[in-house]
């Protein structure tokens, strides 16, 4: 990953169908980009877990929050500038 690119990351939990979900679109998204997400278990950090609490799954763009609980997939694919209809699933 160069240092332009954008760095995707997902803060989950296990057990989290939600977060499951998430992972599935965000990984779809991801791979148009050229990007594979980071996976993160906000059990796993105590920071995180203060932070984001039970309101996961957390799609971080660039280090900043971009969607919880569902990933907004319009938005999240105009912010990495990618064009033209979404893949179908």
């Amino acid at each position: 990953m160069t240092a332009d690119q954008p760095r995707l990351q997902l803060l989950t939990r296990v057990g989290c169908h939600l977060c499951e979900q998430a992972a599935d679109v965000l990984s779809g998204i991801a791979a148009e980009a050229g990007l594979v997400p980071e996976s993160v278990d906000v059990d796993a950090d105590p920071e995180l877990q203060a932070e984001y609490g039970d309101r996961v799954p957390v799609v971080l763009l660039d280090g900043r929050e971009h969607s919880y609980f569902t990933v907004d997939a319009a938005r999240l694919r105009r912010d990495l500038h990618l064009t033209g209809p979404a893949p179908p699933p």
